[in-house]
């Protein structure tokens, strides 16, 4: 859930409305987002998770709140990515091409 972005009591409402609308038999996973250092977003609050799971549970909607768990070490969901760096192909292959230049 994303700060003033998808966590408000109209968004819940929504929701809602696009369920019933579409006759979906859903459960929806209420996933807290798990922010990295520059990351352009923010977690919405405890409080703000529970009002909108609150809105689609009384809707006769499962809305469950997911444990964030890892977020202390950089590990949670959508933070593994960002806290690793992988070079890519070309970069690889200018790091062997200058590897073979300083042995020439």
């Amino acid at each position: 859930m994303l700060k003033d972005k998808n966590d408000s009591d109209d968004d819940a409402r929504e929701l809602v409305r696009l369920i019933r609308e579409y006759g979906l038999h859903a459960k929806v996973n209420l996933i807290p987002f798990n922010p990295w250092p520059g990351a352009m977003y923010e977690c919405s609050s405890p409080e703000r998770v529970r009002a909108f799971s609150n809105l689609i549970f009384k809707a006769g909607i499962s809305a469950p709140v997911r444990t964030p768990r890892g977020r202390d070490i950089m590990a949670a969901c959508g933070q593994l990515k960002s806290a690793a760096t992988k070079p890519t192909r070309a970069e690889l292959d200018r790091i062997a091409e200058e590897k073979q230049a300083a042995l020439s």
